[in-house]
């Protein structure tokens, strides 16, 4: 839930809440919870009263209208919102330079998914999560993180560097001169196993990014055009496909284990 007059974002869930007081302690503005989760928050409490910040002790009630939702595990925190800033051209030379592994996202456009895969990313030590301007823009043009998002992330997003492309295959065309960029398709001829003959060693690596796109089409033609190679996971063929989190989290340990 956003409050766009404080510039404020509501995260619940005790571990978003706990990852985001304890990695950016300053961006908490307000804190609610319930009495039986005071004892998990005291530090965060003190913190609060020492910065002259606000904290509640609050019902089940109240903490669902504040952040819209049944899920908060008994606690929510106002924190401030967060900028997502377009990704530059330093951004992309830092990450081929440190050999970091990435994740850009094509038209997701599902917030329990892009939590799930941020909960991933940050398991398996990925760094940038880019997002495609066109996926998850509010009415005011704005791309953003959700409750919901940060709700499922579990603390994930804490983790990450989020970054935001207006093209995506624009931007890969320009990434694959410095990165391994890999594609999802579930009609790719190679299959995730050989990903270690593509990355044949850590020292070879230039970077990683994996790029997914969503259930329904997968990634469109031009975006598959500009990656480095096109993977799929086999299956049965019972199911068309696996969701989009459960793909991005074995193609992600996949990329670690290399």
């Amino acid at each position: 839930m956003h409050n766009k007059l404080t510039n404020e974002l509501a995260i619940c869930g005790i571990n978003a809440v706990l990852a985001s007081a304890q990695n950016h302690p300053q961006a908490v503005n307000r804190l609610f919870l319930r009495e039986d989760r005071l004892k998990s928050f005291t530090g965060i409490c003190k913190q609060l009263a020492e910065r002259k910040r606000p904290y509640k002790i609050c019902e089940d009630g109240e903490l669902e209208r504040i952040c819209k939702s049944v899920h908060h595990q008994g606690v929510v925190a106002m924190i401030e919102e967060p900028v997502i800033e377009p990704l530059s051209r330093e951004d992309l030379e830092l990450w081929a330079s440190e050999k970091k592994t990435g994740v850009v996202l094509n038209s997701i456009g599902n917030d329990h998914n892009l939590g799930a895969i941020a909960r991933a990313s940050a398991f398996f030590d990925v760094s940038f999560l880019v997002l495609n301007e066109k996926d998850s823009a509010f009415d005011d043009g704005e791309t953003r993180l959700t409750t919901s998002a940060y709700r499922v992330a579990e603390g994930g997003f804490e983790h990450l560097t989020v970054r935001k492309i207006k093209n995506t295959a624009a931007f890969l065309k320009d990434a694959s001169a410095l990165i391994l960029t890999i594609g999802t398709d579930t009609r790719a001829r190679r299959r995730i196993s050989d990903l270690k003959s593509i990355v044949k060693n850590g020292k070879d690596r230039r970077g990683t990014v994996l790029v997914l796109g969503n259930e329904e089409n997968g990634l469109p033609q031009d975006v598959k055009d500009q990656c480095s190679c096109l993977l799929r996971i086999p299956g049965t063929g019972n199911i068309d496909s696996l969701n989009v989190s459960q793909a991005a989290a074995l193609f992600l340990h996949a990329i670690f284990e290399v």
